[in-house]
């Protein structure tokens, strides 16, 4: 397997996911169509003679994170196994506030909804990816591994069928996707700017205080 087929199957998802966020439009005629967006990127990323193989590992297996007992900060952990994104450890502070508290639930909340979506989406990607090498493979009349033990490979051509279905198929879902993080990251923005008003607030007040006496 050429060590970079996970980097470049990552690299082609989120440039075209981007391109949605951002809401960019590609050329006219062409909107965001996945066909057309895939055909670009292996273009421009995939070299010619490159192969890809059957890989069914889920990004990259990691230990379980744990800050220190004493922290008073949020800590971020290294990324997780299966939606490949590093986890927030939030810090609850002992005079934490009922809006500070509500800010903190939103982000954990947000977190977990956006690590679950990565995570299925990552696996369903590599399931859909092995079913595809495998009848690929099976439909050519040849073996899983090589004479040699490798596993068998398909070129870069044909594995810009395999990414044109799944980003044209997962269209929808993906701004779907979008639609709400950009709710909860509006509302997460709204409560951390109630939050710093009323941490002013609150360092404001004794010195009114004193200035009334």
């Amino acid at each position: 397997m050429h060590p970079a087929s996970h980097s470049l199957d990552r690299k082609i998802l989120n440039r075209y996911l981007k391109m949605l966020w951002e809401g960019k439009q590609l050329p006219p005629g062409r909107g965001l169509s996945p066909t057309y967006f895939v055909n670009k990127c292996w273009k421009e990323e995939a070299s010619p003679n490159r192969g890809f193989s059957i890989d069914t590992q889920p990004f990259v297996t990691v230990s379980r994170f744990c800050p220190p007992r004493k922290s008073r900060h949020d800590w971020i952990g290294p990324p997780d196994k299966y939606s490949n994104l590093r986890p927030i450890h939030f810090y609850i502070p002992e005079n934490e506030s009922p809006l500070e508290q509500k800010l903190r639930e939103l982000r954990q909340e947000t977190q977990e909804w956006n690590q679950q979506f990565w995570a299925d989406q990552n696996l369903t990607f590599h399931k859909e990816k092995e079913e595809f090498v495998c009848s690929r493979l099976k439909a050519k009349g040849l073996d899983l591994r090589t004479e040699s033990g490798q596993k068998a490979t398909l070129s870069a051509e044909e594995m810009a069928d395999f990414y044109k279905e799944f980003l044209s198929k997962n269209f929808q879902k993906h701004m779907y996707y979008n639609r709400d993080w950009y709710k909860r990251n509006f509302a997460i923005t709204f409560f951390m700017g109630k939050v710093a008003l009323e941490r002013i607030w609150n360092k404001l007040r004794p010195k009114q205080k004193k200035t009334s006496n």
